[in-house]
Parts: C-alpha cells; sequence; structure tokens
C-alpha cells in the first residue's frame, strides 16, 4: 500500500536536494562584492527621488481594475461570435440574438455606471 507513495516521495527528495545544490553552487560561484552604489534600489534605470514608501492614489488601481474587467468581458464576446452562425444554423437564432444582446447589455450599464460615477476620469473635482 505505501509503495505508491515511493515515486512521489523520491522525486520530491530529489527536486529539494537539486534546489538545495543550486543555492550552494550559486553561493561558492557567484562573486560578492556589494558596495553602496550597487546595492541601491533604482527606477528603469533612473535614480530614484524621494522615498520608496509613498501612498499611490486609488484611481490608478480602480481604473486598472476597470480596464481589466471590460478586458475579460469583450474577450467573451470572440466565443459567441464564433458559434453564432451555428446557433443560426441550428434554428436558434432568437436565442443567439439574445443572449448576446443581454451580454452587451451588461457591459453598457457596467460602462454607465462608471461613466456617471466619474470614476474614468484622472483628476476627480473635489466638492467645495
Amino acid at each position: 500500500m505505501y509503495l505508491h507513495f515511493g515515486v512521489p516521495l523520491a522525486l520530491t527528495i530529489f527536486g529539494i536536494g537539486l534546489i538545495a545544490a543550486m543555492f550552494g553552487l550559486q553561493r561558492l560561484l557567484a562573486p560578492n562584492n556589494p558596495y553602496a552604489r550597487k546595492v541601491m534600489p533604482y527606477e528603469c534605470g533612473e535614480p530614484p527621488t524621494g522615498r520608496a514608501w509613498i501612498n499611490f492614489n486609488v484611481r490608478f488601481y480602480l481604473i486598472a481594475l476597470i480596464f481589466v474587467v471590460f478586458e475579460v468581458e469583450v474577450a467573451f464576446v470572440y466565443p459567441i461570435a464564433a458559434v453564432y452562425l451555428d446557433w443560426v444554423r441550428g434554428g436558434q437564432r432568437f436565442y443567439a440574438l439574445v443572449e448576446i444582446l443581454i451580454f452587451l447589455l451588461i457591459l453598457f450599464v457596467g460602462l454607465i455606471y462608471v461613466w456617471v460615477k466619474h470614476d474614468l476620469e484622472w483628476v476627480k473635482k473635489v466638492p467645495e
């Protein structure tokens, strides 16, 4: 009964041993000469300005999330369009059209909601 666990156990031990060997080999062969400029953080080759811990505006994340949601949902339109002809040939023309329109209506309502809430604007006006 326990023989069936021998191969996965041997592969796990071999994998852990291989990882340990690679870390040890890196420790032995890699040069190690840290100096101030080498260990200094940088951003895309530019010298850093200010502290590393700064607060980002939540608008960056909100717009990125909105983009991802709409991008993924629009990606689902292609498979529906690809099988639309099969549905039409199968006599389900009305069902296919209603399904596509409902999906696009949901996307449109989401876009209108985001637009009305002014979440697509980079600089949101603060009420005075």
